[in-house]
């Protein structure tokens, strides 16, 4: 039993697109370049990054980022010249700049409002002392609601 266990966690993990022939020589560089991939979006299958995806695309970016990094360029420069031609839609975590800086600080905001709403209405439902203290009752309806309880 523990054996099948191990077989299907084994099978449920991602499997890695690249292939053989991608996989620079220089460990260090195909270490930058595997980090790199991680951290763009496939512009065809949007969920997976370009490590994971099996995409004709995804195997052309692989590529090109290899090619940045054995020319020299910097992880910042390789990521800045795939963004120049595919957008800030391919990077999984978009820079907090320009229009997706309202993105990064509407959550918080938003969150801050909706507590500052619900401190508010709680202190609206406190009940106030003399609304506690019901005025006693009159000898009528004492007398209506001793009839009431005989019965």
């Amino acid at each position: 039993m523990k054996r099948l266990f191990l077989i299907l966690m084994l099978l449920a993990t991602p499997a890695m697109a690249v292939q053989p022939d991608e996989v620079l020589g220089d460990p260090a560089l195909e270490t930058r370049a595997r980090d790199i991939s991680k951290l763009l979006r496939c512009p065809v299958c949007q969920g997976e990054t370009i490590d994971e995806s099996n995409a004709a695309i995804s195997r052309d970016l692989r590529l090109y980022v290899r090619e940045r990094l054995v020319a020299g360029d910097s992880d910042d420069q390789v990521v800045d010249a795939v963004t120049d031609r595919f957008g800030e839609f391919v990077l999984f975590e978009p820079r907090a700049t320009g229009g997706n800086l309202i993105l990064y600080l509407a959550g918080p905001l938003m969150a801050l409002i909706a507590l500052l709403l619900g401190w508010r209405f709680l202190l609206s439902r406190r009940v106030s002392p003399e609304a506690e203290a019901a005025p006693p009752l009159s000898e009528a309806e004492r007398a209506r609601l001793d009839e009431i309880m005989r019965e």
